[in-house]
């Protein structure tokens, strides 16, 4: 029996079969499974299962919608009670409760899908014209002295970018042309603060950026008058526009493009700590370079400084300095010789004169004696008498005697 055979007359049918016969037909239908539909989010929940449930609705009508967590966890807005959007997916039955309901896979802020056939219109255009041309680019300046920001003065991303270039390279100075980046007035604004640093303050490299947002947010960005003037600024510009997956008009005129704000006030700068590395580098080996120079002209001014001194009156007199000095010293020498030898023959008459000496004659146990009344030496016996008075010295002293007995011996006795 087919599906069809529930219809016969007499037939009467279950709350199920009629349900399943409404979802088999809705499900085979190729245009109900590929659609997109523009409403009004109302009815909207987020249960703790990441699911979304809503209902799109406009002046006259509504259906239920339902987005599975995982298409839910892709969407790049967030998804709100009460703003329009354009929600793609395919139609089916939730049977339990007999709804008609869209199961929708992705989802976009309504306008999107327009401004999004603007934005592809516009790059295929001025991609004709080659204004995204790779060999127009210029090329960003290593280091650059004068950064021009092209942003709001109150988004976050000027902050970005002011904190990015402080830490990686203090030294440069940053000129701020404030502008709107979001809105009707954003596109004259920005073309306005461009052209006002390329002819006032002619800076190295140009930073134009915003925080991410929505294509609705972006599209300033993406407005042909900003595009020619990123083209056409004197100075190269970087583009760091909206997130890293966000792509508009001035990333493909710009000379490069970043994915956020702070990359962009990266590429524009070198690291602070590669500089300070590579100056310590290059100090090093002109050190060396230095020291190695240095080393040769000391050798080659020793050389010269030799020959010199050879080719100088100098060294003549030095060579008989020298011969002096050797003569002098030969002479000290010999006057040293002499003066050993008549001090040794001092020593010897010394030795003489001190054997001689009556007082040595008195240290071997001799005595003098005199006599007491005339100081006569008494050289034999028979110059005293008894009784006569004699003065005795010897080696410690002297002693008073009186002659008792006066004995004489013949010389042939001794």
């Amino acid at each position: 029996m087919d599906q069809y055979s529930i219809f016969q007359p007499q037939n009467i049918l279950t709350v199920s079969q009629l349900t399943g016969y409404l979802r088999g037909v809705i499900e085979r239908d190729e245009l109900l499974q590929d659609l997109w539909v523009e409403g009004e989010i109302s009815n909207f929940a987020r249960p703790s299962s990441g699911h979304l449930y809503f209902t799109l609705k406009d002046s006259q009508a509504a259906i239920r919608c339902v987005m599975w967590r995982g298409m839910a966890a892709r969407l790049d807005f967030d998804p709100r009670e009460g703003i329009a959007v354009e929600a793609h997916g395919g139609m089916g039955v939730y049977e339990p409760g007999g709804q008609v309901q869209l199961y929708v896979d992705t989802m976009r802020p309504a306008g999107e899908g327009r401004l999004f056939q603007e934005f592809l219109r516009l790059k295929a255009m001025l991609e004709a014209e080659g204004l995204f041309d790779a060999a127009a680019k210029q090329p960003i300046p290593p280091l650059p002295r004068v950064i021009g920001v092209v942003t709001s003065p109150t988004g976050a991303a000027l902050q970005d970018m002011l904190n990015t270039l402080r830490r990686r390279y203090p030294v440069v100075e940053v000129v701020l042309a404030p502008t709107a980046v979001q809105g009707v007035d954003a596109p004259p604004g920005i073309v306005a603060a461009l052209e006002r640093l390329n002819r006032e303050v002619h800076p190295d490299v140009i930073l134009i950026g915003r925080g991410g947002g929505s294509i609705e947010d972006l599209w300033a960005f993406n407005d042909e008058a900003v595009a020619r003037a990123v083209a056409a600024s004197a100075a190269p510009v970087i583009s760091g526009v909206g997130h890293e997956t966000d792509f508009t008009l001035t990333d493909f005129a710009a000379d490069l493009r970043a994915p956020t704000p702070t990359a962009a006030a990266e590429v524009a700068t070198p690291d602070k700590a590669e500089l300070l590395g590579v100056i310590g580098e290059l100090s090093n080996r002109h050190t060396t370079i230095l020291n190695a120079r240095l080393g040769d002209l000391r050798w080659q001014h020793g050389q010269l400084q030799n020959a010199l001194d050879r080719l100088s009156p100098k060294h003549t007199v030095n060579a008989y300095t020298q011969r002096l000095d050797e003569v002098l010293l030969r002479l000290e020498r010999s006057i040293r010789v002499n003066l050993d030898k008549m001090a040794l023959q001092v020593d010897n008459l010394a030795g003489s004169l001190r054997s001689l000496n009556p007082r040595a004659v008195l240290n071997r146990g001799y005595a003098i004696v005199t006599r007491e009344s005339d100081g006569l030496l008494v050289r034999q016996a028979g110059q005293v008498h008894p009784g006569e008075g004699v003065q005795i010295q010897v080696s410690q002293g002297k002693m008073d005697a009186t002659i008792t007995k006066v004995t004489q011996e013949d010389e042939n006795d001794a």
